[in-house]
């Protein structure tokens, strides 16, 4: 007998338990061994997505019968301290920020070959890139509801003393029941109690780029079109309006579809976050801008950090204001 009537045919084609998560008691009740073997753990690995520096992975986590992400370095790096410096506090950081617009982690750990891995919830969805290639099928109220949200989780991370500094829309996640989540926290900077951190400047240029991304150990790290002036030049005092930067690049982008810095190489798109105002979106967006939401977004572009919001939780009150009638 079919208890399941919303999904009548899933069983038969052999997709229902990966796709549709039902649950059986072939998975609740099997026997867990007397002798646990954590490295036996996981199997039936698929790669979901691969980095400049790690690979991602869905698998079965045997011991609890669920499908979860896995997260590795990719094998070329997998002994680098540095990279394995940087998962190590990846997980860790998204371990302790414990928040709705956050992914939950769930264990870390080192596989058969001694290689560092973590694993977290797997979230199938779309990025907001992916969401931004067909934005007309979504109105303005639906794509600052997700930039509300990610402020969420930015001011839940910044009262932690954690910045995320790598904001842009592929690190946006849109899940199938309305989850809004903020992932990689990859190049977040954190700080010792007594105020200090054990980022060191490197030398100046001879910067290591992936494309429009930089993740040299000591040099400029973050994607290059959403970076604040002040995380391209290195300030030791960076704090969470430079997040705040970002997510208003993201917000510019969201309304004209373009970056607001504007350039081909990276040396251009520097030049431009730290000495370009801004074209106003409203002069160059296909659709009507309300006033208010553009007024916000040059806001959060301010090259001085004293002149912006000066939390995520300030942006996230003048976005909830009514800035659709203006």
């Amino acid at each position: 007998m079919n208890r399941f009537p919303q999904y009548p045919n899933l069983v038969a084609k052999g997709e229902g338990p990966q796709d549709y998560d039902v649950v059986y008691l072939k998975d609740t009740d099997v026997a867990l061994p007397e002798t646990i073997n954590y490295r036996t753990r996981y199997a039936y690995f698929k790669t979901i997505a691969r980095g400049g520096k790690s690979l991602i992975m869905s698998c079965k986590d045997l011991h609890l019968s669920r499908v979860v992400c896995y997260k590795t370095l990719r094998p070329e790096l997998a002994n680098d301290p540095v990279e394995q410096q940087r998962l190590l506090r990846e997980a860790r950081v998204s371990a302790l920020l414990q928040h709705p617009n956050t992914i939950p982690t769930y264990e870390i750990g080192r596989d058969t070959k001694g290689h560092l891995y973590f694993t977290m919830k797997l979230v199938h969805g779309y990025t907001l890139r992916e969401l931004l290639e067909y934005r007309e099928r979504y109105d303005l109220d639906q794509l600052m509801e997700v930039l509300i949200q990610i402020a969420r989780a930015l001011d839940y991370a910044h009262t932690h003393g954690v910045i995320h500094r790598d904001i842009k829309p592929d690190n946006i996640l849109v899940g199938p029941y309305g989850e809004i989540l903020l992932l990689d926290w990859g190049l977040a900077k954190v700080w010792h109690p007594d105020g200090s951190d054990a980022e060191t400047a490197g030398p100046e240029g001879n910067f290591a780029p992936v494309g429009r991304t930089m993740t040299g150990f000591g040099k400029l790290q973050g994607s290059i079109c959403y970076m604040s002036p002040e995380q391209i030049e290195r300030d030791p005092g960076i704090d969470g309006r430079s997040d705040v930067f970002s997510l208003g690049s993201v917000m510019y982008e969201v309304l004209t579809a373009t970056n607001a810095s504007q350039g081909e190489t990276m040396d251009e798109l520097m030049r431009s976050t730290l000495e370009d105002v801004p074209i106003s979106p409203s002069e160059i967006s296909k659709t009507r801008i309300p006033s208010r939401l553009e007024e916000i977004c040059l806001w959060c572009l301010k090259k001085d950090p004293n002149e912006r919001p000066q939390s995520a939780a300030e942006l996230v009150r003048e976005l909830g204001e009514d800035w659709r009638s203006t």
